[in-house]
């Protein structure tokens, strides 16, 4: 056969291409002409620092923003997307880090919700909305009852429905932002396992994670966004956690913190017998006991749901107890408020930051002073000093790397990984008996993560008293120096933090020790 007569093969178009999107915001350009490209079924990895640009990229592609320059196209043809029903019409679905689903509704009516199956005009057609979420759910290794209300089900189980809610809707490309952020060892298994199913019918993922070790685990190829810019691609077989690392940072990055031996003294936080309702009125504290010795990172682990957060909330003044004592140095704080727990040297980073924590209408040198402002430095009797207050938020920007324009813009403005740093740079800075923190690296990049991680261990050995919670077991496996499990509310476990085993714990998380004790029982 000669060259001309043979038969060239079919070239296949990408999924997706999005090509040179440009997204300008006053004061910075959040997407400077970049390039993604995604196959037909391939798992593709998105790095980058927060605000490096990822979520604006995403908006693009979601509708959710109009890109200035650029185009976006879907097997090879260009089309337009102006907001997110017409993203869901092309076959575009995103899955949120925070589940887009309604606690108090069955699973087939969280899936159904905004693209109900009519039996006709009037009616629903339950039964074939019920059959299409089993099938689907068999088809991709799981199966779901979508009778289930639910806020009955684990963390794990809500990620699949969110996942069957964008199958439903004949999603061919996923984008999944932070979808093992909540989750246990065991879950994120079964989750990559459908992600891998998925994979193999031809449907192309968009990953988002700042956790390095499942990117290369999961991924297909690697893009690094850096400042706004593509930086870098790679094979997860050409790299490894340093080397992305630093194409995201722009430097080399210790991931692991040398935390050194703690040298813990005199019990500075006791909890006697405490239990909580959470906002519904049930109990989510029950009978927990522990202490925190000053020099010593204690770390919670657990599910989240289990109690953690109501814990945090009544040792930092947020919620009242309904039994139990809390006491710091010696005194009964039970039912004192934040601001006098302040005084006494306690910081808190909460995991809810716009609740509790940031005014998103206030400028960042305001927010840097939330906890203080009626004190010297920042006031002479009742008067503000300004200029004392705009020299503190000057520093910690520098400090805490928060990325911003200046400090008079207001917190709103900012990325949510920027909200946090603020928030750890006012709370960080002082002198502490006690610093509870609370899912303090949530949504950031590793670069971020790295300078948060030594400026605990450094409060530690300085001799304060840290109170970890954290859904993130890598986390309190590298600083804790205990560790408490919790489960349904009870500390089922105390164990050591250098010698804990991380299947051992995630085990815990979910079951709370029972199949340990099963396993006890059967051997006897």
């Amino acid at each position: 056969m000669t060259q001309s007569s043979r038969v060239a093969e079919p070239v296949i178009a990408p999924a997706l291409e999005m090509r040179g999107i440009t997204k300008r915001y006053p004061g910075v350009v959040a997407n400077d002409a970049i390039d993604l490209r995604v196959e037909p079924g391939e798992i593709h990895a998105l790095l980058g620092e927060n605000g490096a640009g990822k979520s604006t990229l995403m908006n693009v592609l979601y509708g959710l923003a109009r890109p200035d320059e650029g185009q976006i196209l879907l097997d090879g043809k260009p089309i337009t997307i102006s907001g997110p029903s017409d993203a869901i019409a092309q076959g575009i679905s995103m899955v949120h880090q925070h589940f887009m689903l309604v606690p108090v509704l069955s699973v087939a009516e969280n899936i159904l919700l905004g693209d109900e199956t009519m039996a006709n005009a009037v009616f629903l057609d339950r039964e074939e909305a019920h059959r299409r979420i089993r099938k689907l759910g068999q088809r991709f290794g799981f199966e779901i009852d979508p009778e289930e209300r639910v806020g009955r089900l684990s963390v794990g189980w809500q990620q699949r429905v969110e996942i069957l809610k964008a199958l439903y809707r004949e999603a061919r490309i996923l984008v999944l932002d932070e979808p093992t952020a909540v989750l246990t060892p065991q879950e994120t298994k079964e989750i990559f396992a459908v992600l891998r199913r998925l994979k193999d019918e031809g449907h192309s993922i968009i990953f988002i994670s700042h956790k390095l070790y499942e990117v290369l685990e999961i991924a297909d190829r690697i893009t690094v966004i850096r400042r706004g810019k593509v930086v870098g691609s790679r094979l997860p077989s050409e790299t490894n956690e340093d080397d992305l690392a630093e194409l995201m940072v722009g430097r080399e990055v210790q991931l692991t913190v040398d935390w050194g031996e703690s040298h813990p003294t005199d019990v500075l936080l006791t909890v006697e017998r405490l239990s909580a309702r959470n906002d519904r009125g049930r109990e989510a504290v029950r009978d927990v006991s522990l202490e925190v010795r000053a020099g010593e990172i204690f770390g919670i682990a657990g599910v989240a749901g289990n109690g953690q957060e109501e814990l945090v909330e009544a040792i930092t003044g947020l919620r009242t107890p309904t039994a139990g004592r809390i006491l710091i140095k010696g005194a009964d704080v039970t039912h004192e408020g934040p601001r006098r727990l302040h005084q006494r040297g306690v910081s808190f980073v909460p995991a809810d930051r716009h609740r509790f924590a940031v005014v998103l209408g206030f400028s960042i040198a305001d927010n840097l002073v939330l906890t203080d402002y009626y004190a010297s430095p920042y006031a002479r009797g009742p008067v503000r000093d300004d200029q004392a207050i705009q020299e503190r938020a000057v520093e910690a920007i520098g400090q805490f790397d928060i990325r911003t324009p200046s400090a008079t813009v207001t917190a709103g403005t900012l990325s949510g990984g920027n909200q946090q740093k603020l928030v750890v740079a006012r709370e960080f800075d002082r002198e502490l008996a006690l610093l509870v923190l609370d899912q303090p690296t949530r949504g950031l990049d590793v670069g971020s993560v790295e300078f948060i991680h030594r400026q605990a261990i450094a409060k530690r050995d300085a001799g304060t008293a840290i109170l970890l919670v954290s859904a993130e077991l890598d986390e309190v496996l590298e600083l804790s120096d205990r560790i408490g499990v919790m489960y349904r509310g009870r500390l089922v476990a105390i164990l050591d933090g250098p010698t804990a085993d991380r299947e051992q714990l995630g085990l815990l998380m979910a079951t709370g020790g029972r199949e340990q004790a099963a396993a006890v029982a059967g051997a006897a």
